[in-house]
């Protein structure tokens, strides 16, 4: 892919997107536009698919929708309303630990800075750029196993890790893009460019694509 052809890819992707499932953080940043619930939503997801991460981040936040609320509740009980999410016990025990420094360092409010954000205990990169551009609206590119694939599959990067996909992404993706990427990826990741055996030949994007490291297709 030309660096030009980025344009296109993403006017195309923003089409195609529309049929298929928004993945689940989205969903409930959507419902609320909260940082917090965004937040956690991040964290539950991790290691999960979308169908577990969305109905586990509705029985967490029915109970609790707040760090002072969240902070109250043993975490028993967290275990219980985020199973069966990928290691619910440790999960649980970081979300308790994120929402003691929320109140006590930060007055119940997550901070909208990517470097604080970065200072939580099992809070990387990608959940971090989640947090500020779906939570705050602020500029950050969330890179994922999918928008790492697919920009390197493309040819549009040539990268060996997200983290490096994420620097060469702030390098060259316009402005317009960053907080777009990831949701359009992650849905064209999970319903088309799968990470074995993509569908390239019903692939809308198949002109635009160097197919790199494609070596079975559908």
């Amino acid at each position: 892919m030309k660096d030009g052809d980025i344009h296109a890819a993403m006017s195309i992707l923003a089409e195609v997107v529309k049929g298929w499932q928004t993945p689940a953080v989205t969903i409930v940043s959507q419902r609320g536009g909260d940082p917090f619930k965004v937040l956690i939503s991040c964290i539950l997801s991790l290691r999960t698919q979308d169908r577990t991460t969305g109905p586990a981040s509705e029985r967490l936040f029915a109970l609790a929708d707040s760090p002072a609320r969240m902070v109250e509740l043993p975490v028993e009980v967290l275990e219980q309303a985020i199973y069966p999410v990928g290691f619910y016990h440790r999960k649980a025990l970081q979300i308790k630990e994120i929402c003691h420094l929320l109140v006590e360092r930060y007055a119940g409010h997550v901070p909208d800075e990517l470097d604080e954000l970065l200072k939580f205990k099992g809070v990387g990169r990608k959940t971090a750029n989640l947090t500020m551009t779906l939570g705050f609206g602020k500029p950050g590119i969330c890179v994922d196993t999918h928008v790492h694939r697919i920009c390197n599959r493309w040819g549009y990067v040539s990268t060996k890790t997200p983290e490096e996909t994420e620097f060469a992404l702030r390098a060259k993706l316009p402005d317009a893009y960053w907080i777009a990427i990831n949701d359009l990826l992650v849905t064209f990741g999970q319903n088309q460019c799968h990470p074995v055996s993509p569908r390239c030949s019903s692939c809308p994007l198949a002109q635009l694509c160097d197919r790199r490291g494609v070596t079975r297709s559908r």
